[in-house]
């Protein structure tokens, strides 16, 4: 019976590669295959011309990137979005407005400033901002940081005055608080001034890339430090106890010294009533995260626990009758724009820049993070621009820095927003308080605020998480985390983030010193190249080294490239030329000793070659000392003995000095090379020549080429013909090149 055996409808037959085609080099292919397109070079005019050229597309499109808004406000779906953007604006204006009074305080301004600063900036946002889901406003990292730079500048000691207390010995030293908080408010203001005008700066100078300096680990460990940072600065309003602030490095320490010293002046009912708060507040968020899917809008737990706290404290005279400090004077209404003091620049310029760039990066990574998950895209530039105008004129109107909330934006996503329309709904919310009924909050207690602010720490303090996580993955991001997060709580903010700044630079740095080199073989039938380390089917080619390094070839890290070249290969020019030369010299004496033999013992010689000759035979000297013998059969059937001299007496010497006689350098990674580099890279060429070792190069991106012919590599020792396209061809290419020459039979 036969059986016949169908095969795997399943398993369809694999998609074969076949390219067959001559080996191809450099030379060949810029000549005679490519052919470059030849451009000529635009001069300056012509460029100028170019970027300048007007038209009314143009003059469109800027305007469009301008006032993002007018990209979507015409087609706004009424129907689909403004129920979900009207729910969500409603709900991120009632936590704008806790928020805002209590980051007032970490800004060391009176709170109703924060109310100030959660609404210009939330206005000005919805008409130049690109992302649809994030709320700008007050944040805690940027508020402290503020407050470090107020506090710096206007300290309480410079406003402290003496009274006489009846007599006049008796004195008592009190701030005045009025004239402290005024001053403080200004250097906020041109603080903010000045942020903007870097952040607009850097915007129109299309900067917006510069957020890619901060890595993610870096802003991860810088946000966690500043959490610390806030989570100090309130503890003297929850234990409700009256110690100094400070700024400058190891200021959280000072801070935390002070509490602890001042600890047994605690109001017990302050730490009561923060107390309940924070727990309130925990367990309501704790609610809205495991409900979330269930609960149309989460539940509104810092706008209750101010509400409710601030009944509590009306009813019960908490100020009067148990030293509880509130709020006390919000005004009612807006206040009049107005110039700022610009005569504190200089002292601001270093805070400012720290402050813009962290503000930035905040706002884009989050805005980034939204784009992606709703499927559109964010202009980095044009964010710069709209923080900037933010900043700028939101300052003529008395407000501190802000930026992007991550607490608010969650919200703002969640509750259904889909465009800035709720942001612009949320600054309305806050409008109406501060005009309206602002006056309700001043018995709230400060204690409460500083309760909202330490729970919404909690997401920042989750990143504690990152730790071994990144002790897992990567060993040199964990390093920046940790660095970022001790230098930030140890120096204090501003001088953390250039610490991690530059540790961050330094990292890339060691990463391009510090490459991983390996020695390259062919996997057998393919025209792949592998790790010979790594993978069993990948052998080396016999007399061929394939050195692969995955960095690019600059001044930092040209000498390391070419010490890891010769470590792997095993193939050092100077040890082979010292080889060489020893061989030389022992040539040189054996000549010596042999010419020396002869001299003296002339006539014993004489005798020798005279009788040789008798007999027809012949006697050359070789090197080793000894002789070579031939046996000719002569025509007349005798037997002649004849000796060859060898072509050269170096030839026995000079042997090949290494089984290696070909290095390929594959240069597949490599994105650069500066002329210290090329320099390099033709000197070690022109040591392996001398050798009888021939480099070649592979896997060149056409950029890369461009930059060898501007730096002039092809000259000398080096040539296009050394350089190929991929590492199999230069194999092929050493192969024929090294094969025995075929020796053909002539009839």
């Amino acid at each position: 019976m036969e059986q016949h055996v169908t095969p795997c409808e399943d398993a369809p037959p694999p998609l074969m590669y076949r390219v067959e085609r001559p080996v191809f080099d450099e030379a060949y292919l810029h000549t005679q295959l490519l052919h470059p397109r030849e451009r000529s070079p635009k001069t300056i005019r012509q460029r100028l011309a170019q970027q300048l050229h007007c038209s009314s597309e143009r003059a469109k499109a800027i305007a469009l990137s301008f006032l993002p808004i007018l990209t979507w406000l015409p087609s706004y779906p009424v129907k689909e979005y403004l129920f979900g953007d009207l729910v969500s604006g409603l709900s991120t204006g009632v936590m704008q407005l806790p928020q805002g009074l209590a980051y007032a305080m970490l800004a060391a301004v009176p709170p109703v400033y924060g109310l100030y600063s959660s609404f210009y900036p939330v206005l000005l946002y919805t008409f130049f901002g690109t992302s649809r889901h994030i709320s700008i406003g007050t944040f805690a990292v940027i508020s402290l940081m503020i407050g470090g730079v107020v506090v710096r500048e206007a300290p309480d000691s410079m406003f402290m005055i003496q009274a006489l207390n009846g007599t006049a010995t008796n004195t008592t030293v009190f701030i005045d608080t009025e004239a402290r908080d005024a001053r403080r408010v200004h250097i906020a203001v041109v603080l903010t001034t000045l942020v903007g005008v870097i952040q607009l700066v850097l915007g129109l100078l299309r900067f917006g890339f510069v957020a890619i300096y901060l890595t993610e680990p870096l802003v991860r460990g810088f946000t966690t430090a500043a959490a610390v940072h806030v989570f100090i600065s309130q503890l003297k309003y929850l234990l409700g106890i009256q110690t100094p602030r400070f700024s400058g490095p190891l200021s959280a320490l000072h801070s935390v010294t002070a509490v602890f010293s001042d600890i047994t002046s605690t109001n017990v009912t302050t730490l009561i009533v923060g107390g309940v708060c924070m727990v309130v507040l925990y367990c309501v968020k704790d609610l809205n995260e495991r409900f979330k899917k269930k609960l149309p809008v989460p539940i509104p737990g810092e706008i209750i626990v101010v509400m409710v706290s601030t009944g509590i404290s009306y009813g019960l005279s908490l100020s009067e009758n148990y030293q509880v400090d509130v709020v006390r004077t919000i005004p009612s209404g807006l206040l009049p724009p107005a110039i700022p003091d610009f005569s504190l620049l200089p002292n601001l310029v270093t805070d400012s820049i720290a402050i813009a760039v962290v503000g930035f990066s905040m706002g884009i990574s989050l805005a980034k993070i939204f784009a992606l998950k709703h499927g559109y895209s964010v202009d980095g530039n044009q964010e710069l621009i709209a923080l900037g105008l933010c900043n700028f004129v939101s300052s003529f109107f008395h407000t501190f820095a802000i930026t992007c909330s991550m607490s608010r934006s969650l919200v703002q996503e969640s509750t259904g927003g889909n465009t800035q329309i709720a942001g612009l709904l949320a600054s309305m919310v806050v409008l109406l308080v501060v005009v309206a009924i602002g006056f309700v909050f001043q018995p709230l207690p400060q204690t409460a605020l500083a309760a909202i602010i330490m729970v919404n720490l909690l997401g920042m303090f989750k990143q504690f998480r990152d730790i071994p996580a990144l002790w897992r993955t990567s060993k040199i991001e964990l390093a920046i985390w940790l660095v970022a997060f001790v230098a930030s709580v140890l120096l204090g903010l501003d001088l953390g983030l250039l610490v991690a700044l530059g540790f961050a630079i330094l990292s890339v740095i060691y990463r391009t010193q510090s490459p991983k080199s390996v020695i390259l073989g062919q996997v057998l039938d393919t025209g792949l190249y592998c790790d010979v380390d790594e993978y069993e089917k990948a052998a080396e080619c016999t007399g061929i080294k394939i050195f692969h390094s995955n960095s690019s070839i600059y001044f930092a890290n040209s000498d390391l490239y070419l010490n890891a070249l010769k470590e792997k290969t095993g193939v050092d020019p100077v040890h082979l030329q010292a080889i060489r030369k020893a061989r030389k010299r022992k040539l040189k004496k054996e000549s010596a000793e042999r010419e020396s033999q002869n001299h003296k013992s002339p006539q014993k010689m004489s005798a020798v070659v005279k009788l040789d000759l008798e007999l027809g035979v012949t006697h050359e000297v070789v090197a080793g000392g000894g002789s070579q013998n031939h046996l000719e059969v002569q025509g007349n059937g005798q037997v002649a003995e004849t000796h060859t001299e060898s072509d050269s007496e170096e030839t026995r010497f000079l042997e090949p000095l290494c089984p290696v006689h070909t290095l390929i350098l594959d240069w597949t990674p490599v994105n650069f090379i500066d002329s210290v580099g090329a320099k390099a890279i033709k000197l070690v060429i022109k040591e392996y020549a001398a050798v009888d070792v021939c480099v070649f190069i592979a896997g060149c991106s056409r950029t890369l080429l461009a930059e060898l012919r501007t730096l002039q590599f092809f000259t000398g020792v080096v040539a296009p013909e050394m350089v190929f396209p991929t590492v199999h061809d230069a194999v092929l290419h050493c192969r024929r090149r090294t094969a025995p020459p075929t020796i053909t039979a002539i009839q």
